[in-house]
């Protein structure tokens, strides 16, 4: 039977993985140049994106996976390798442009890659929802408890989004290139951890 326990677990759990405040710094990274309209649609679209991938992964789970002959491994290593493409554009091609004088094209859209995945439904994302649907006890009333849960930690990542254009005026030009830098050397240490996971999950290493 479910719990308030559980609730509340579950719920500090999908905050952790998919770590709202810690995206808006990426989302301010990967949408410069664009207005606010123009951003404000990204935002939309990726998180609506990313739910429904989420919820497609909690309610079938592993067996989508095993049905097309995906292990969880296997999705981990793909998803650090996609991230790490997105670090090396962050550290190079943006400096690139800037030095050219030229500037980002405008209609770029980063909502499907890399904000809705791998970066709001990542492989810990994913792996999460497939755990909590699956301890969330028989029945669809705990399933639609964690379902309820994501939807509300979603929508809390599209108000940091929104929140986005306020912190990087506050950061400033100078600011918003260090943090880009920065964060793309995190993200591909984030993208190697992710291939190293996925790599010890296929019992390759200890």
């Amino acid at each position: 039977m479910m719990t308030s326990a559980f609730l509340i677990t579950a719920f500090a759990t999908l905050f952790v993985v998919i770590d709202p405040p810690g995206l808006v710094p990426l989302f301010i990274a990967l949408t410069q140049g664009m207005d606010n309209e123009h951003r404000r649609r990204m935002a939309r679209r990726a998180c609506i994106i990313a739910f429904v991938l989420l919820t497609m992964f909690g309610l079938m789970g592993e067996a989508l996976l095993g049905f097309i002959g995906i292990s969880m491994p296997a999705f981990r290593i793909a998803g650090g390798i996609l991230l790490f493409l997105t670090a090396l554009d962050m550290l190079f091609e943006r400096r690139t442009q800037r030095r050219e004088g030229q500037h980002p094209d405008p209609d770029h859209d980063p909502s499907v890659f890399p904000l809705a995945t791998p970066l709001i439904a990542g492989p810990g994302a994913i792996a999460t929802m497939i755990l909590l649907v699956g301890q969330s006890g028989p029945g669809w009333i705990g399933t639609a408890a964690v379902l309820g849960l994501l939807l509300a930690m979603i929508f809390a990542t599209y108000l940091f989004f929104l929140a986005a254009p306020v912190l990087e005026r506050l950061l400033g030009r100078t600011g918003t290139v260090v943090i880009t830098r920065l964060l793309g050397m995190l993200l591909a240490a984030l993208s190697v951890q992710f291939v190293i996971d996925g790599v010890r999950g296929t019992g390759l290493i200890g």
